[in-house]
């Protein structure tokens, strides 16, 4: 509790009016904004925040014993529990609600869908304490599950607030080692949204600067446009309190309100006088501008700032809460019809078949994406392409690619183990298809990975249509992936005997009729007369380039100068007709796969899939069907909710957007 400070003076001093009288917190104006905090407190009660639709709200935050406590117990006229540790230990929402002197208060706690109503405002803070335990364990641990505290009576403000547990960073018994993450994330999330204004409870004792509920909503909200400052215990630290207010060195936007809270027994009347007294008579909080000091003041300022957003706020409310029914009721329509028999069942697979392969046809064949736009992954034909790129740089890169490594050696053994009676510089065939046959078995293993990686891809995509169009038929989702698994699998297959039969088919024949490769083999075989010279010539040196080879070093042909013609030209031979080669199993390959992919989507996979579905295992599928799945209902439950408490809210909204249609603007 705030303590008092006791004001001497030689002689009698006259009283002030202002504090014959102690003035009133509640004021006309709230007649006028009632009907907006009563929509936005109906739309709370709905719960429309969980559908993604903040309201306005005026949080109360500050560090512990910073006297936030008594702040609101002198806003609401009521007391609230006190003691040692954290008081509140959920989100306390007020609701003051003033009324005329002749009707009866009505204090009641909401809490867990159920009202607790208390019989006296002596009984408020054990009922609050007994609902807190019931929330939130009788414990020291705290929830984020709220509290509502309605207060209905005559000299009350108009407003409603939500206060949250104080700043506290040490635990004390009892509490988690990490209650002040778990009350920092609690607090961030209530003052975070731009609709929240900032109640900041500070104490006059301390360093603005210091205090963690300021380093905290400064984080939110930097140019302090929507923090409200209220500094308590005034009468304990009024030394330089004036200066610190005016200087507000930690940018509070909507500035600062200076109270003196109730002491002791005093009632909340009495408290209200000698509260006037104090900003009226004490040599220094007196020099305070007025329309900065009092808990009168403070309500006012809050009802005014709570109006202010709540009007600001309103045209966007009404526009979230349409946005979110017409996409709810977009997505309850999309859902299917309930089936009530299997030929209905049977129509419905049918017409997921074919949504599925007009997907399919989409993305794998025509190459549109307009359903995905930023996934590039569903970008099939430009991603196969990129796939094939890669194969073919995979191909020119592999080590057995290189004209360089062990220069004519291998050319000049097989020359020699080929040697038969015959005809001088006669080639044999024999000769070429060896080394043919050896280069295509070391890269053999190439096209059979493409293979697996681009079936691997197109499987990727397969069933990841497949799933999206029978999201609503779960109880399909495992069969219809396993027959699409089993139909790329033998897929993949196919595709590894077909590139299996090109190896073996290059390995039987060489033959091309394609006229670059006389062209590459002239134009290489033109370097022969110099290379021979350097063969040749002692003193000529060793190192040379060749086109289409690189640099080589000869040294070790000049033992084998009978030879070594011949040899540079079956190597030039094989350069030239080895391009061809690597880019059949390319093209071989860009021709296969669509074809392959055309035969998937337009008659494999609905075979497969049909001839699944009339084999063993598919036996009963469409049967079950016609059981929606748990996960379906609870979908469309969860929907209808939202769409009814959606079309509630909108109702809430249109009444009172009609009567400020009529009445004028209420943010003045």
């Amino acid at each position: 509790m705030e303590g008092h400070l006791v004001i001497t003076s030689r002689e009698p001093q006259p009283v002030p009016l202002s504090i014959l009288q102690a003035p009133p917190i509640a004021t006309s104006y709230n007649d006028r904004i009632r009907p907006l905090l009563d929509a936005v407190d109906k739309l709370r009660n709905l719960m429309v925040v969980k559908e993604g639709i903040p309201l306005p709200t005026i949080v109360v935050v500050g560090d512990q014993s910073s006297g936030k406590s008594s702040v609101l117990e002198s806003l609401a006229g009521i007391s609230l529990p006190r003691g040692q540790g954290i008081c509140t230990r959920v989100p306390l929402i007020m609701r003051l609600h003033d009324q005329r002197q002749d009707e009866t208060p009505d204090l009641h706690l909401e809490f867990n869908g159920k009202i607790v109503d208390i019989d006296d405002e002596d009984h408020v803070s054990d009922a609050i304490v007994a609902a807190t335990n019931e929330i939130a364990g009788s414990s020291k641990g705290i929830s984020n599950t709220p509290l509502t505290l309605v207060v209905k009576k005559d000299g009350v403000p108009d407003l409603t607030m939500v206060d949250l547990p104080g700043i506290t960073r040490v635990p004390v018994h009892g509490q988690p080692e990490n209650i002040y993450e778990q009350i920092s994330e609690m607090i961030m999330e209530y003052i975070k949204p731009e609709e929240s204004i900032i109640l900041n409870v500070l104490s006059a004792t301390v360093d603005f600067s210091t205090c963690e509920s300021i380093r905290m909503s400064r984080m939110v909200d930097k140019t302090g446009k929507r923090t409200l400052a209220v500094v308590t215990k005034a009468d304990k630290s009024p030394e330089g309190l004036q200066e610190k207010v005016l200087a507000d060195d930690v940018n509070i936007g909507l500035g600062y309100v200076c109270v003196r809270n109730r002491i002791g027994d005093e009632t909340y009347e009495e408290a209200r006088r000698e509260e006037a007294k104090l900003f009226d008579t004490h040599p220094l909080l007196s020099k305070i501008d007025k329309s900065i000091v009092g808990v009168p003041v403070l309500a006012q300022k809050l009802t005014q700032i709570q109006a202010t957003i709540m009007a600001k706020s309103l045209p966007e409310i009404v526009r979230k809460i349409n946005d979110k029914l017409n996409a709810s009721v977009a997505e309850l329509n999309r859902m299917p019809t309930t089936l009530s028999s299997v030929a209905e069942a049977l129509t419905t697979f049918m017409r997921i078949m074919g949504s599925a392969k007009e997907s399919l046809r989409k993305v794998l064949l025509r190459g549109e994406f307009d359903d995905y736009p930023e996934e590039k992954d569903m970008h099939c034909t430009a991603r196969l392409t990129d796939m094939l790129n890669k194969y073919y740089d995979e191909l020119q890169k592999c080590p057995e690619n290189d004209p360089r490594t062990n220069f004519l050696v291998e050319e000049l053994e097989v020359l020699e183990e080929a040697k038969r009676i015959g005809l001088p510089n006669f080639l044999a065939r024999s000769s070429f298809l060896i080394l043919l046959q050896r280069k295509l078995k070391a890269i053999s293993s190439m096209p059979l990975a493409f293979g697996v990686r681009a079936w691997d891809y197109i499987e990727g995509i397969v069933i990841r249509e497949l799933t999206r169009h029978t999201e609503n038929y779960p109880q399909l989702q495992p069969w219809m992936r396993r027959a699409a698994t089993d139909l790329i699998n033998k897929m993949r297959e196919k595709t590894a005997n077909r590139m299996t039969e090109i190896v073996e088919m290059e390995k039987l024949t060489a033959y091309t009729c394609d006229p670059q490769y006389l062209s590459e083999w002239t134009k290489l075989m033109t370097q022969q007369t110099p290379f021979m010279q350097v063969i040749n010539d002692e003193y000529k040196s060793t190192v040379m380039v060749l086109e289409g080879i690189g640099r080589v070093d000869v040294r070790h042909l000049r033992d084998h100068k009978q030879l070594v013609q011949d040899a540079f030209d079956l190597k030039m031979r094989m350069t030239a007709y080895w391009n061809i080669v690597l880019r059949r199993f390319v093209d071989s390959m860009a021709l296969y796969l669509p074809f392959s992919v055309h035969n998937l989507v337009n008659k494999e996979m609905e075979m497969e899939i049909v001839g699944e579905l009339i084999g063993p295992n598919g036996r009963g599928l469409i049967e079950r069907m016609l059981e929606e799945a748990p996960s379906v209902a609870a979908k469309r439950e969860r929907l209808s909710r939202s769409i009814k408490l959606l079309r509630e809210s909108a109702a809430v909204v249109a009444k009172i957007t009609d009567r400020i249609a009529t009445d004028g603007d209420y943010s003045d």
